[in-house]
């Protein structure tokens, strides 16, 4: 995900209305966990763009929030490029923050889970090295780490036991939800995030601490 402001933000401005003048980029944004950060931006009062491969969804979810969907699939290089070139960041010389979703599983891995895990792990380096590299321009990248969430992803597979396994390995005795990992990423949209770069931030209700 990526924002642009096109207006500097006020800080006394009320929370629901900190992102306004914001453009933001939801990739993956159709359903489940892009779609909710979507949603609450949206009622933060910023502009924003669903980009999906699941056309009707995106189509549907951007009509919903008054915003825009271009179909992208982040597995093909030229169709991401084309679909994201218009909000450039750097070409727009404006500050604006990328924020990736990685996982718990980049920092703890996960028995028969070395492909996910490594995959995450990529991820949360690659936004390390993003922050260096933009920094200069203004530009802040940092990454969120759920824990077990309830998506679509996996539904097929998972039992109400291993939920309820799953809900113990936390503090706070429940899962994560979309909800959760959208207001941390609302946090890191608003200027109150602007001195943040380079983290991966635990949104996992203790699951994993580090």
């Amino acid at each position: 995900m990526t924002t642009s402001p096109v207006a500097t933000a006020d800080p006394t401005q009320p929370v629901a209305q900190r992102l306004a003048g914001t453009r933001v980029v939801v990739t993956g944004g159709a359903r489940g966990i892009g779609a909710e950060i979507a949603i609450r931006l949206t009622s933060d009062c910023a502009r924003v763009a669903v980009l999906d491969r699941l056309v009707d969804d995106g189509t549907a979810l951007a009509a919903r929030l008054d915003g825009c969907f271009a179909p992208a699939d982040l597995a093909d290089p030229a169709s991401t490029a084309s679909a994201v070139e218009a909000r450039s960041l750097i070409a727009a010389n404006r500050p604006g923050k990328i924020i990736n979703i990685a996982s718990m599983a980049g920092k703890s891995g996960g028995a028969g889970q070395a492909h996910y895990a490594a995959s995450k792990a990529a991820l949360i380096a690659l936004t390390r090295v993003t922050a260096l590299e933009l920094g200069a321009s203004c530009i802040t990248a940092n990454s969120l780490c759920p824990g077990h969430i309830l998506t679509d992803m996996g539904a097929a597979t998972r039992t109400d036991d291993d939920v309820a396994t799953w809900s113990t390995y936390s503090p706070l005795g429940r899962l994560d939800s979309p909800r959760d990992v959208a207001g941390v990423a609302a946090f890191l949209a608003s200027p109150d995030s602007d001195y943040l770069t380079g983290q991966a931030i635990n949104v996992c209700g203790g699951m994993h601490m580090g």
